[in-house]
């Protein structure tokens, strides 16, 4: 009796896999992204190599999984952190799920083969399970603030231009334009975000749109600063390319009061490896007579 229900209870597991296989395996897996800003970069993302051409078609494959499942709380949190990051890779929400929970398997599994292997306590395996999920959420932030970095070095500079452009004639969309044309290599995320500013310009939408949609992408103080700025000269009749003109003067000051602050506590944040440096050496030039007087029996 017991050897029968032993084989039913293993019989009901294997039924629920196959169950479980057969709905996840017919379900369709989410389409790549082919147009707008998303459709770029997941071009760019499978035409520049590493480990992404690999990954995207499984993670396509177990986006198409979370796309019936009412996640009311994730997705805008995780939406708002991709527009953050310039949709990085041309995720949306589902595909940035896809890579947690591959990357919560992958370490999962590498964790069981190294706690299997090594004897090493099962609080490892989870630990690398926590570990591979959270790290896309990483990534994301971290490419993130590399973007609002960017762009608070890179908008003084911009803006100079822009007023340049305005004074000698041109309008906010020509001015704009000059900025794209002209900025180096290194300001490519300011390029960016003035390139789609002159798409939506194009599209119909108004400046003042246009312009929020760009603070709600960068939420950085400058770009809040520079959009009001320009939103309410508009709105006033002022001239732009005065306004501007002082509006790179006031970052370019910002910046340099943010400087003098960091290098103000330059010197406090010093001051504990030193003593530890100090303690090292001490122990260094003491070690060998304390020794010596420890063997000595005193």
């Amino acid at each position: 009796m017991t050897a029968i229900l032993l084989y039913a209870g293993l019989g009901c597991v294997a039924l629920g896999l196959f169950v479980m296989t057969y709905i996840l395996g017919s379900s369709p897996g989410a389409a790549r992204p082919e147009l707008g800003t998303r459709g770029m970069k997941r071009r760019m993302g499978l035409e520049g190599g590493g480990s992404f051409p690999i990954l995207e078609p499984p993670m396509r494959f177990m986006a198409g999984w979370f796309d019936g499942m009412a996640l009311s709380r994730i997705r805008p949190a995780v939406e708002a952190q991709i527009g953050y990051a310039g949709d990085y890779l041309g995720l949306s929400s589902n595909d940035f799920m896809a890579l947690s929970l591959m990357g919560a398997i992958g370490l999962g599994l590498t964790g069981a083969f190294i706690s299997t292997m090594a004897n090493i306590p099962v609080m490892f395996y989870i630990v690398l399970v926590i570990v591979g999920a959270y790290l896309p959420w990483l990534q994301i932030t971290g490419e993130a603030q590399a973007r609002f970095k960017q762009v608070t070095r890179s908008l003084p500079t911009s803006i100079d231009l822009a007023a340049l452009c305005m004074s000698a004639g041109l309008d906010f969309p020509g001015a704009v334009k000059q900025i794209v044309d002209k900025s180096s290599s290194r300001d490519v995320v300011i390029k960016e975000e003035f390139q789609r500013i002159l798409a939506e310009l194009e599209l119909g939408h108004t400046r003042a749109k246009a312009l929020q949609g760009f603070a709600d992408r960068v939420p950085v103080e400058s770009v809040k600063d520079f959009v009001a700025t320009v939103v309410q000269a508009e709105s006033k009749g002022t001239p732009l390319g005065e306004v501007l003109t002082i509006q790179a003067r006031s970052l370019r000051q910002r910046r340099s009061v943010r400087a003098e602050e960091l290098a103000a506590k330059a010197g406090l944040m010093m001051m504990a490896p030193m003593m530890l440096m100090f303690v090292c050496i001490i122990i260094l030039l003491m070690g060998p007579f304390i020794i010596q007087w420890v063997g000595s029996g005193f």
